[in-house]
């Protein structure tokens, strides 16, 4: 039994986390940041104290979609820099014995070749409305592997694509895409308005999936060079926007406010680095993943009125 510490573990990606490990035996200290501020030096070293880790899990992260990053800048590069140092330093003053941090796509270029190669990281300035949080993110890669030329810290990096799944977040201000599109299309039945012009394309990754690939890096993988997390495969919102309106019977108007922005343009990762290293390969098709969710959300929609 390892006694685990993840960060972040009451959120969307790490309560899934939480599950996992628990169910293969592992002691889990769950933090939560209304327990824990972990951009606060005091209450990280607290939280190390009271967890005592052999094997960390560092999820926590303020993020948003795209208009979240462009009302918090600033707070998104604070928090998410220094709640990533303080557990660099700490798992390091604790002799703590791997470090599992989880990056973004976002930490990529804005015009990074398709696909995405982790090579490609450093040939260029992410993304503009989500560049404060993207480099942030790729600070905690520099971080992780200064540590391990120093101090010999086993810490790795992985780089999921946009996850999505049961228990995301749905509140407008602040969610990604697809819950976005969901909650807009069950609640509304005449028309709903999306940002910018439907080009861009991105790649979905499903929760469960991503839970798969956290373990079996966790397990086996113990390399310096970061790691990209996906499926490899790309849909363009406006393709997206319809998949979703079949799959929740929305027959209303899709209108598109092209005042605002699309950002990044495409997005799609080659994903041969995390299959060659550690046997990663995605099974949640991109359907059947947004099909439970849909009813995941309905569920809940259900059980509040």
């Amino acid at each position: 039994m390892t006694r685990v510490l993840v960060t972040g573990g009451g959120g969307f990606l790490g309560s899934h986390l939480v599950e996992r490990l628990e169910a293969r035996g592992d002691d889990v200290f769950v933090a939560r940041k209304r327990d824990y501020d972990l951009t606060l030096q005091d209450d990280a070293e607290r939280l190390f104290a009271d967890a005592r880790p052999e094997l960390v899990f560092h999820l926590a992260a303020e993020v948003g979609g795209i208009g979240a990053n462009q009302a918090n800048p600033g707070r998104y590069w604070y928090a998410n820099l220094m709640m990533g140092a303080h557990m660099l330093e700490l798992t390091r003053i604790n002799q703590v014995r791997k470090l599992v941090t989880l990056g973004t796509i976002c930490e990529y270029p804005k015009f990074t070749p398709v696909p995405f190669r982790e090579d490609e990281l450093w040939n260029g300035y992410p993304e503009e409305t989500n560049a404060p949080y993207g480099v942030a993110k790729k600070s905690i890669l520099v971080g992780a592997q200064s540590y391990r030329a120093q101090y010999g810290m086993n810490a790795i990096h992985v780089l999921p694509v946009n996850l999505y799944g049961p228990r995301d977040n749905f509140d407008l201000e602040s969610s990604h895409v697809i819950p976005a599109l969901i909650r807009k299309m069950t609640e509304n039945e005449e028309r709903i308005v999306l940002w910018g012009d439907g080009t861009p394309t991105r790649e979905f990754l499903y929760v469960d999936d991503a839970v798969d690939a956290l373990v079996v890096a966790a397990d086996a993988f113990d390399g310096p060079e970061p790691v990209n997390l996906g499926t490899g495969e790309e849909i363009s919102i406006a393709d997206l926007a319809a998949l979703i309106a079949e799959l929740t019977g929305f027959a209303g108007a899709i209108e598109w406010d092209t005042s605002r922005p699309n950002g990044q343009p495409r997005r799609k990762l080659d994903t041969s680095r995390a299959r060659e290293l550690f046997g990663f390969e995605a099974k949640t098709a991109l359907r059947d993943g947004l099909e439970k969710t849909i009813a995941w959300y309905r569920d809940r929609a259900l059980a509040r009125s």
